[in-house]
C-alpha cells in the first residue's frame, strides 16, 4: 500500500489508466491532461515537468490519482482518506504547490494535511459544477451569425481571447498560443460570426472514448448578453455528436449563474461539484 510517483506520463497511465477510465467523466481533466502532454510533450502546460502519482491498495488495486504541471494546482481524483497525509509526507521537498483542486473532501483533507505540514492556508479560489449533456436543446431563436471552425488565420485572435478568457478566471496564464496551435490541430476552436466578425469562442478537447470536454467559452465584454455564447457552445455540442461522440462535458462557475443557467437550457445536467483552492503563500515542504 502507497503512493508511487513518477514524471512519466507514460508511467503514470500505465500504471493508472484503467483506474481513471473508470470514471471519464469524474476523471475528464486528468484524462485530457495526460493526452495533451503525450501529444504536446512535458511542458505544454508550463516550463516546469509534470509529477504524477498513484495510490495503490494492499491488493495492488489503485484507489487514487493525481497530477501536477507547474505552475498550475495539483490535480486530484478521489482518494481513500487514508492516503493524504502520506501523499504530502511523499510530496517532494522542492517542489511548490499553488493550490489543490478536487471533490470537496478530497481537497479540504489535503489542504489540511498540508497546512500542518507548511503553514500555508487554504482560501477558495473557484467553486465548479461539471455538467454532463443530455438531450440538446440550441438556443430558440439562434442569434444572429454563424459558427465555423476556427483557421490558422484566426490564431492571432483566438491566442488573446484565450488569455483574456484567463485573465478574467484568476486562472494561471500560460502559453496562449501554444495552446491555440494545439487546438488548431485537430479543430478545437471554433468561433461564432455576426457579419463575417468573430464575436463569441468555444473549444473542445479531442475525443477520447467518445467523451469530449467544452471549453474555453469566451465572449468579449461589447459582445455579451446576445445569445452569442450559448450559440457557440450548441454549435460545437452539434459538432461533436454528429462525429459520433456520445458524451459532452463542460464545468461552470458556481458563482455565476447566468452561465448556470445558459448550459441547463441547452440540455447540460448535473454531475457533480468540484473546488479550486489556493495556498496561502504558495508553499515548499522544504
Amino acid at each position: 500500500m502507497g503512493w508511487r510517483l513518477t514524471e512519466s506520463v507514460e508511467e503514470f497511465l500505465a500504471a493508472a489508466g484503467d483506474f481513471l477510465a473508470s470514471r471519464p467523466v469524474e476523471n475528464t481533466v486528468l484524462v485530457t491532461v495526460c493526452d495533451t502532454l503525450r501529444v504536446r510533450g512535458a511542458t505544454a502546460f508550463g516550463d516546469g515537468f509534470p509529477l504524477f502519482g498513484w495510490w495503490q491498495s494492499g491488493g495492488g488495486h489503485v484507489e487514487g490519482a493525481f497530477l501536477h504541471t507547474p505552475p498550475h494546482g495539483l490535480l486530484m481524483t478521489a482518494i481513500p482518506p487514508r492516503a493524504v497525509e502520506p501523499l504530502v509526507a511523499s510530496w517532494p521537498r522542492s517542489r511548490s504547490l499553488l493550490g489543490v483542486n478536487a471533490d470537496e473532501r478530497t481537497a479540504t483533507l489535503f489542504a489540511s494535511s498540508w497546512r500542518r505540514r507548511t503553514a500555508a492556508s487554504a482560501q477558495v479560489h473557484r467553486r465548479e459544477h461539471l455538467y454532463r449533456l443530455g438531450r440538446l436543446a440550441p438556443p430558440s431563436p439562434a442569434p444572429a451569425g454563424r459558427s465555423r471552425v476556427a483557421e490558422t488565420a484566426d490564431r492571432e485572435l483566438l491566442a488573446a481571447w484565450m488569455a483574456a478568457f484567463w485573465a478574467e478566471t484568476g486562472d494561471v496564464a500560460g502559453n496562449a498560443a501554444g495552446r491555440v496551435d494545439d487546438r488548431l490541430e485537430y479543430g478545437g476552436l471554433s468561433l461564432w460570426d455576426v457579419d463575417g466578425v468573430p464575436v463569441a469562442m468555444a473549444g473542445g478537447t479531442r475525443p477520447l472514448g467518445g467523451t469530449i470536454r467544452v471549453g474555453p467559452v469566451y465572449t468579449p465584454a461589447r459582445f455579451r448578453r446576445r445569445g452569442y455564447a450559448a450559440a457557440v457552445t450548441a454549435a460545437v455540442s452539434r459538432a461533436a455528436l454528429d462525429a459520433g461522440v456520445a458524451t459532452i462535458l463542460l464545468f461552470t462557475d458556481l458563482a455565476n449563474p447566468a452561465s448556470n443557467g445558459i448550459y441547463r437550457r441547452l440540455g447540460f445536467v448535473a454531475v457533480e461539484d468540484r473546488v479550486a483552492l489556493r495556498f496561502a503563500p504558495s508553499a515548499t515542504l522544504g
